[in-house]
């Protein structure tokens, strides 16, 4: 009896592991578009916590733009969402994707941000330089009138001698 038990319990559990945890809804968002979703509220959310009033002041509700803009509605999501998360291994796929787009976007970034930098510093450089020219004409100028200066008095004490 207790094999038959144990038996039927084994069953049950293999058939029970076969069928899906949440069923597959009617109106599924596709696993691309729910990539697109999970990386647009992604950026809402750092872009949230890093300029809380940027999206305040320009009327924005990060959950309530994703909804328009992919034109699904709160139900469809959280139903497309639990569905894709039953599976935890697809579901860590997919994080993994968002990841490593986040990932490169942020290299991207960087990398603009480094070039901005250089020219920055090549231009404020350019500048230094220009001024530091500037100066050492302005300098040379200065030498000239003095030396013209100097010239002109030397004149003048020459002609008041021719005079005497």
């Amino acid at each position: 009896m207790k094999k038959i038990i144990s038996l039927f319990a084994l069953v049950a559990l293999f058939l029970s592991c076969n069928k899906d945890l949440v069923e597959k809804p009617d109106n599924l968002i596709d696993k691309k578009v729910m990539g697109d979703i999970y990386y647009d509220m992604s950026i809402l959310e750092a872009l949230k916590y890093q300029n809380p009033n940027s999206l305040y002041t320009n009327g924005i509700n990060p959950k309530t733009y994703i909804f328009k803009k992919y034109k699904i509605d709160s139900l469809q999501f959280a139903k497309s969402n639990a569905y894709y998360a039953a599976d935890y291994r697809e579901y860590k796929k997919m994080y993994d994707a968002l990841n490593d787009r986040l990932k490169k976007e942020k290299d991207a970034v960087d990398l603009i941000i480094k070039k901005e930098a250089k020219k920055a510093a090549a231009l404020k450089k350019a500048k230094a330089k220009k001024v530091q020219d500037s100066i050492k004409k302005a300098k040379k100028v200065k030498d000239l009138k003095i030396k013209k200066e100097k010239d002109s008095i030397a004149q003048k004490k020459q002609e008041i001698k021719a005079k005497k």
